[in-house]
Formats: structure tokens, sequence, C-alpha cells
């Protein structure tokens, strides 16, 4: 038996982080909960920058927004890692169609069960479901 927090958890809290440091007055901060939330600028007033974890180290900028990641096989409960911890609920069975989704939104808590969600789906339901959030599959 495994349980992981990967669903949404991390976005949620990061966002209930975020929220805390804007009320007490922080107006420029990145949070990172394994989900990312941004407010405000970087030291150098620039968008924070984010790198996806990919190979090619495929980056973005944020700024009052957040992001999330989900991998079908980035938590694994088998020695062959190959029994990841996304499952499909309408099989039951561990899987995804994409090797990894990212979702930049206002809030870390979508974009993680977002992201999570399109790991599932193909490109057309991911299309119709994602609304204003930008999505980068791999």
């Amino acid at each position: 038996m495994g349980l992981t927090l990967n669903g949404i958890a991390q976005g949620y809290i990061a966002d209930k982080i975020t929220q805390l440091f804007k009320s007490n007055g922080v107006q420029n901060v990145l949070v990172n909960t394994g989900e990312i939330s941004a407010l405000g600028h970087a030291p150098d007033g620039a968008d924070w920058k984010v790198t996806l974890g990919t190979a090619d180290g495929q980056a973005l900028t944020l700024r009052n927004a957040a992001v999330a990641t989900s991998a079908p096989l980035g938590t694994t409960f088998d020695n062959a890692h190959t029994t990841g911890h996304i499952i499909d609920p309408r099989t039951g069975q561990t899987g995804g169609v994409w090797s990894q989704v990212s979702v930049v939104s206002k809030s870390a808590a979508v974009a993680d069960g977002l992201s999570t969600a399109f790991c599932l789906m193909d490109k057309a339901e991911i299309g119709k479901a994602k609304g204003e959030n930008t999505v980068y599959l791999r």
C-alpha cells in the first residue's frame, strides 16, 4: 500500500502558503511544494523562471500564476518502476497517455488537479477541459 499527496494536495498547500505570505505583506515570493506558485516577480524584477524537469530543460516564466507537473511514472510503487501513482478511475489501472503534463493556472491546486487528470486524457479531451489554462504535453 502506498499513498502520495501528488493528486492535488501539493498545489493546495502551495496556494495556502502563497496566500499566507500575501496576507502578511509579502509581494514577491516563489513557493515550491512540488508544485510552484509565483507571487509578484523575482529579485531582479523579471518574471520567475521555472524549468519543467524535462531532458531539454524547457523553461517558462511565471508572475502571479502557478504551475503543476504530473507524470504517471514520476512516482512508482514497484522496484521495476512500471506501476505509477496515477490511476485511471475508468479502468482501475495505472498508466497514462502522456509521460508528463504541466499546467499553468492562477491556482496551484487547479493546475495540480488538471495536470493529474490530463495525464489520462487525449489531446481533444484536454482541449475541451483546459479552459484558460496553458498546458504543456510530453
